[in-house]
């Protein structure tokens, strides 16, 4: 079973910026499909952005649009996420999460590997 691995989580002010990195222990068709997750305390869980490795479709939650950049990097086996003018509110546990393949030439998002997370905290 592959693994990930994220980073570059921390404690920024609020306007900030932080670059998260998702690397797997291996390659496989898993990492077509990949994303960015959220959870806050005493919230759900959020999915933040995702990307199609094979079409390099995007899609991002309405929050953060304009603000954050998900890429792919399948070389490498890693995935990023460029976080921009950071706000309070995005304040969480970041997971990132591969897999659930693809129906109709489109991920599932049903994504079955799951990172350990990393903390972003945004200040005022």
């Amino acid at each position: 079973q592959v693994q990930l691995q994220e980073s570059g989580g921390g404690s920024v002010q609020s306007g900030g910026s932080l670059r998260l990195s998702c690397v797997a222990s291996a390659y496989t068709r898993n990492l077509r499909c990949m994303g960015w997750f959220r959870q806050a305390p005493g919230k759900e869980r959020e999915r933040v952005a995702a990307v199609d490795g094979y079409s390099g479709s995007t899609t991002y939650h309405d929050s953060v649009k304009a603000r954050f950049t998900i890429t792919q990097d399948i070389d490498r086996y890693s995935m990023y996420l460029q976080m921009n003018s950071l706000k309070p509110e995005d304040t969480a546990m970041y997971y990132c999460a591969a897999g659930g393949g693809a129906y109709g030439g489109r991920c599932t998002g049903n994504y079955d590997v799951w990172g350990q997370g990393t903390q972003v905290t945004v200040s005022s």
